[in-house]
């Protein structure tokens, strides 16, 4: 397809292109300029990358954060910010410089959600900032990131030394179609100007879409690819879909993209709840961080994604085999099923699953009188007995009103021996068996 331009008489078209007004019935280039300015790269002077984290949180950039639902991207950010507010210590020992924090959500509450969860992580609330309503000609309404950068610029200028911008959710600055690059691209440069502009680490948090487990975290950003691309760092949260051996889940943050430093990492980390001393009754979530872990963030992501209830074809029913196979001779010492689990590839949390669903018994056997050296055995549950028109019962072998003996008298089992029971005076007293 050849590019066209317009009858405008004063730009003459490049040869080859041709002209038409169709395109303009004004007959002008739609996106005519007076002036385009160049810049020689001899003038341009080399910066280095201003990080507020290093490798992870880059002033005047544009971040990512997403993941799926219930793995607290919202409390991470809040965290994240606490620690600007008091210039404290990054999950990696690095220190943030302080400054200002800002933050709009569409989806929080900030009096019992998102206050309650800075005051558990410890920021200082002096400098914490939310965008409130807009006031314009027709009265008060709702912030729109939309359309409404111009007044926000000049707030954020007002406030000063603004380190952190944090957007929740960032699909809410698209007027158009989240799923179109250019209607995503036309709506996040303003915000991604005003953090150039304010040289603040712009932090957007987002979903992942459903059905994207196992591709390239990037591309399992909500909406469009613009998202991801435009953003110079997306990070990821997860959650492990198996329990540890203590019966808690883990959760990791990881590095999905960078343009700007390493793309790869991340740290642990639990969702913990609190109570605020001095408001009672009030009850919210922080971040408890833990150790880094090392990784791309697919293999990680898989990692964590990857659950024992999957049906008889996968982890679980895999490990279900495994663990009826290896008890099928007999009972084992818990530690030999464990060595042997780990192995064959087998997580403790997945044979504990299959130990759960298997029915299988954990027991403790052998040592001396008292517990000493006994060891805990796993073996499989006793089959269950076969359907029979005989009972199984000893005391069914005679009837409980007749004896051999003449007397009433029933077979009973004491230890190892089976003898008459008693007699029964009641019996004979009624007058249902002959003395």
């Amino acid at each position: 397809m050849k590019n066209t331009f317009t009858t405008n008489p004063l730009v003459t078209p490049p040869a080859g292109l041709t002209t038409s007004a169709a395109n303009d019935a004004t007959g002008t280039l739609p996106y005519a300029a007076s002036e385009v300015a160049m810049l020689r790269g001899c003038d341009i002077k080399p910066e280095a990358i201003n990080w507020i984290w290093p490798g992870w949180l880059a002033a005047g950039k544009l971040h990512i954060l997403g993941g799926a639902p219930s793995t607290g991207k919202t409390t991470i950010a809040m965290s994240l910010a606490a620690i600007v507010t008091k210039g404290g210590n990054w999950p990696d020992g690095y220190r943030s410089p302080q400054g200002n924090i800002v933050v709009w959500s569409g989806e929080d509450d900030p009096c019992d959600t998102l206050v309650p969860r800075l005051i558990l992580a410890g920021a200082d609330l002096n400098h914490v900032y939310f965008v409130g309503d807009v006031t314009d000609s027709s009265g008060k309404r709702s912030f729109d990131p939309a359309r409404d950068m111009k007044p926000l610029a000049d707030k954020l200028a007002e406030i000063g030394n603004v380190r952190l911008l944090i957007v929740d959710p960032i699909v809410s600055a698209i007027a158009g179609d989240s799923h179109k690059n250019a209607e995503v691209r036309r709506g996040l440069q303003p915000l991604v100007d005003l953090a150039g502009l304010m040289r603040c680490a712009l932090v957007g948090i987002t979903h992942f879409s459903k059905g994207t487990g196992g591709r390239d975290p990037v591309e399992r950003i909500t909406g469009s690819l613009a998202f991801g691309a435009l953003a110079r760092v997306v990070l990821v949260a997860a959650r492990h879909q198996e329990e540890d051996e203590g019966g808690n889940t883990k959760h990791v943050l990881l590095r999905a993209k960078s343009n700007i430093g390493a793309d790869d990492g991340g740290f642990e980390y639990d969702i913990e709840q609190g109570a605020l001393d001095d408001h009672p009754g009030v009850v919210s979530s922080f971040v408890q961080w833990g150790a880094p872990v090392e990784g791309a963030a697919r293999e990680l992501l898989a990692t964590a994604d990857a659950t024992g209830d999957d049906g008889d074809g996968g982890m679980r029913g895999d490990a279900e085999r495994f663990l009826s196979d290896l008890l099928a001779d007999g009972p084992l010492p818990s530690k030999v099923v464990r060595a042997d689990a780990d192995g064959a590839g087998y997580s403790w949390a997945t044979i504990r699953r299959a130990q759960k669903a298997l029915g299988v018994e954990a027991v403790k056997m052998g040592g001396e009188f008292g517990g000493k050296g006994a060891q805990w055995m796993w073996r499989l549950p006793a089959p269950a007995p076969e359907y029979t028109r005989c009972s199984t019962n000893t005391q069914d072998a005679q009837q409980n009103n007749v004896s051999a003996l003449s007397k009433v008298e029933r077979l009973v089992v004491t230890g190892t021996e089976i003898v008459p029971a008693a007699y029964d005076y009641q019996i004979a007293k009624d007058g249902d068996a002959d003395l």
